[in-house]
C-alpha cells in the first residue's frame, strides 16, 4: 500500500509512523509519505519519503493525493487553544485544507481511505448524559466547528463514492510527552507530565471537571485500525466516537499519587483559566461506544494503567537517547 500521514511530525504523528513500520502492522506499507509544516524525523527505512510542506499553500494537496494513494491519515491541525486565538488561521487549517484533500480525492484517488482525526470537541451546549455515534454536534469553540464541519464534508464524499472516508473522534489524550501544547486540554498531561519530571504542574480547571480520556498507545493502535477497516462494515454514518474512559481531575490526581507518590502528586497547583475552563466544561465525558468496540477499536483499563505506561515510555526513551 502506498501511504501517506499529515501531521507527521506531530506526537501522536510520530507514533502512528512507528506503529505504521512496525513489523506487526496491519497495513502492508510499500511506501510512505511524511507530511508538515516542518520536515517530519527521518526514518532509516527506504519505504519513507518526507515532505516539508503548507498544505494551505497552492498545489500542495495534489502533492499527497496521487491516483496511486491507498490510505491518507490526516493528523494536521491547528490545536484548540490556538484556533480560538486565531480563527482565520484555525478555518485555514482545520476545514479548508480538509476539503482541498476531499476535492483532490474525488478528482483523482476516489478509493483512497481517508482517515481524519476528529475530536469530541464538536459536542457541546444542552447534551444528553451519555454521546452516541450520531448524537448532534453543537461545538462551543472554533476548533470543534472546524473539525464537524469537516466530519460533515467526509460523510457526504464517502456518500457520493469520491472518497472511501472515515472519522475518528478522539479523546483527550493523556500522557502526551514532549512539551506542552497550546490545546485547552493540554494541562490532561501536564498535571502527570511535569510532576513526574520534578516540575510544577498548573491546573486551570477545576478538580471536580471530568474528562474522556484515552492514552497515546491506544489513540494509535485506534488510528491505525481505522485504515484497515471495510468501508461496508461502518453503514452511511462514516464518524465513530473512541472508546476512552471518563475520568475526573480528582481521580487523575489520586492515580498519580497511587502510582508515584504524595510528593510528585504535591506539584499540582491550581489557578483557574475561564477560556479553558469553559471551553473544557463543554465538552461531554460520558460515551456509549459499542458500536466502535464492536468494529474492534479498543479503551485503555484505567488511568493508573496509562500513568504506568507513560512512566515506562519515558525511561525506555532515557535509556535509548544514552546509547
Amino acid at each position: 500500500m502506498n501511504v501517506a500521514v499529515t501531521g507527521a511530525a506531530g506526537f501522536l504523528g510520530d507514533r502512528l509512523i512507528n506503529a505504521i513500520l512496525a513489523e506487526d502492522s496491519p497495513l502492508k506499507v510499500a511506501s510512505l509519505l511524511l507530511v508538515d509544516t516542518c520536515v517530519p524525523r527521518p526514518r532509516k527505512d527506504s519505504r519513507v519519503r518526507t515532505l516539508a510542506l503548507d498544505l494551505s499553500s497552492p498545489g500542495a494537496v495534489e502533492q499527497i493525493v496521487t491516483p496511486e494513494r491507498h490510505v491518507l491519515f490526516h493528523l494536521a491541525a491547528v490545536v484548540s487553544g490556538h484556533a480560538e486565538a486565531d480563527f482565520d488561521l484555525g478555518l485555514a487549517v482545520n476545514f479548508d485544507v480538509t476539503r482541498a484533500l476531499l476535492e483532490a480525492a474525488r478528482k483523482r484517488a476516489n478509493n483512497m481511505r481517508l482517515v481524519f482525526a476528529s475530536t469530541v470537541g464538536v459536542f457541546g451546549g444542552d447534551l444528553p448524559p451519555v454521546i452516541e455515534d450520531w448524537t448532534a454536534a453543537m461545538p462551543q469553540n472554533t476548533y470543534g466547528v472546524a473539525k464537524a464541519l469537516s466530519e460533515l464534508l467526509i460523510n457526504e464524499y464517502s456518500r457520493r463514492g469520491f472518497v472511501d472516508g472515515l472519522v475518528v473522534r478522539l479523546p483527550t489524550v493523556s500522557v502526551r510527552g514532549g512539551a506542552a501544547n497550546r490545546a485547552v486540554t493540554s494541562f490532561a498531561s501536564g498535571i502527570v507530565r511535569e510532576p513526574l519530571r520534578g516540575e510544577i504542574a498548573i491546573c486551570p480547571v477545576d478538580e471536580a471537571q471530568r474528562l474522556w480520556l484515552c492514552s497515546p498507545r491506544a489513540a494509535v493502535r485506534n488510528i491505525l485500525h481505522a485504515g484497515t477497516l471495510n468501508g461496508a462494515e461502518l453503514g452511511a454514518w462514516r464518524v465513530i466516537n473512541l472508546p476512552g474512559i471518563t475520568a475526573a481531575v480528582k481521580e487523575m490526581i489520586q492515580a498519580l499519587r497511587e502510582v508515584a507518590g504524595d510528593e510528585v502528586a504535591a506539584r499540582i497547583q491550581f489557578e483557574h483559566d475561564e477560556t479553558a475552563a469553559r471551553i473544557v466544561g463543554s465538552f461531554p465525558c460520558q460515551f456509549d461506544t459499542k458500536r466502535a468496540q464492536r468494529l474492534g477499536f479498543v479503551a485503555d483499563r484505567d488511568f493508573a494503567e496509562i500513568i504506568r505506561n507513560f512512566i515506562e515510555e519515558e525511561s525506555e526513551t532515557k535509556v535509548s537517547q544514552t546509547v
